[in-house]
């Protein structure tokens, strides 16, 4: 019975994120045009609220999700996916609040997350349209496709990596031992390298991988991943684009995924938080691009975020961390970065 709840619930949540992809990302709407600042803070702030109302909706009825309605099939879930509670000597009534309560928080903490990881995806987009030429106009379409794409990706992934962990439960040890190593390299490059990033446009593997498999029409004006021209079919540098986001999503998922795992081991949760992080990606994009020279620290602060929920996942076995600590300690850690690249901000005006 609780499969099928799961399949319904799982069902239920994809329609709702199709039809909001349709009215958000401009499924209907044929005209291509640059996002403004104005559109780009209203959808923000939907994509945020309706996140935050998930939150809710977990908080007083996250045990839909499992279909978990007995204190038997509590108890395994909560063995299963290792959730910090223990709902021994409680009512079922007692048992399912406080359940749902540790599974929103985990959702909670694993969104903000996947969140803010996703504001360091963004500036590595930006740098691969302003590489490749592309018109503000197609940024919509083309994050559009590319986040359908990531969509899918992540399901595969964060399914897969559950199955791993139910398996083997030392895969946790190799995701922890990722995440130390990505944050002191992202700290390394932060502190030390002063060369800029740079996207090779003709020697870039993605590029390379496309023009050996597909014909590649080089039209710098095309608005089209797709032209035929005597009778053959061409790809475009739009598509090729396309391709490098698609590529830079599965590198980030690599640390963003098993940061998210760190919180929580059961795999709706962090497929749910993913996707609501990921689809307020496109608007949270065209915000960051009129800001992105205010957070500074951001890179700094994220690095230390992966290197603590990294060393969370080493020590698991030895050191109980809570969901809600957890959650506190990594809003810590954007909060300090954000107000530090904001002081920095305000003193570099100040000493003009």
């Amino acid at each position: 019975m609780s499969n099928l709840n799961e399949i319904i619930f799982f069902a239920s949540f994809i329609l709702f994120i199709l039809m909001m992809l349709g009215i958000d990302l401009g499924l209907f709407q044929k005209k291509h045009h640059a996002l403004s600042f104005k559109e780009a803070l209203s959808w923000t702030v939907v994509w945020v609220g309706i996140s935050i109302g998930f939150y809710f909706l977990i908080l007083f009825h996250g045990n839909w999700i499992h279909g978990t309605d007995t204190l038997e099939e509590l108890t395994n879930r909560i063995t299963l996916y290792r959730h910090p509670i223990d709902i021994t000597g409680l009512s079922l009534d007692e048992a399912i609040k406080l359940y749902n309560k540790n599974l929103s928080l985990e959702y909670i903490t694993g969104y903000l997350i996947e969140y803010s990881l996703s504001v360091d995806n963004i500036f590595v987009i930006i740098m691969i349209f302003m590489s490749f030429n592309i018109s503000p106009k197609l940024y919509k379409e083309i994050l559009f496709w590319g986040i359908i794409g990531a969509i899918v990706m992540r399901f595969i992934f964060i399914f897969a990596a559950s199955a791993l962990i139910q398996r083997f439960a030392w895969f946790l040890l190799i995701f922890g031992g990722m995440l130390v190593i990505i944050g002191f390299k992202m700290a390394w490059e932060f502190l030390f390298s002063k060369a800029k990033d740079q996207i090779d446009t003709e020697n870039h593997p993605v590029v390379r991988l496309v023009s050996r498999f597909f014909r590649v029409h080089h039209d710098e004006h095309a608005e089209t991943f797709f032209i035929r021209k005597d009778r053959k079919l061409y790809v475009t540098p739009l598509f090729i684009v396309l391709m490098i986001i698609e590529f830079t999503d599965v590198l980030f998922a690599v640390d963003s995924v098993p940061a998210v795992f760190s919180v929580t081991q059961d795999p709706y949760i962090v497929f749910f938080s993913n996707i609501f992080a990921i689809l307020g990606l496109r608007s949270l994009f065209f915000l960051v691009m009129d800001v992105m020279n205010r957070f500074h620290y951001l890179k700094m602060g994220l690095a230390v975020l992966l290197t603590f929920v990294g060393v969370k996942m080493l020590l698991h076995s030895v050191v109980k961390i809570s969901t809600s600590t957890s959650l506190l300690v990594i809003a810590s850690i954007l909060v300090i970065s954000m107000v530090a690249s904001n002081i920095r901000t305000w003193l570099r005006k100040e000493s003009r």
